[in-house]
């Protein structure tokens, strides 16, 4: 669950290829 703060600050995503390095620079 710690993942969705992660993905709710990355939502603003339009292509979503921000969204993935977002969450793999969280990780």
């Amino acid at each position: 669950m710690s993942g969705t703060p992660v993905v709710t600050r990355f939502a603003p995503s339009p292509t979503g290829f921000l969204h993935i390095g977002g969450a793999r620079t969280a990780l």
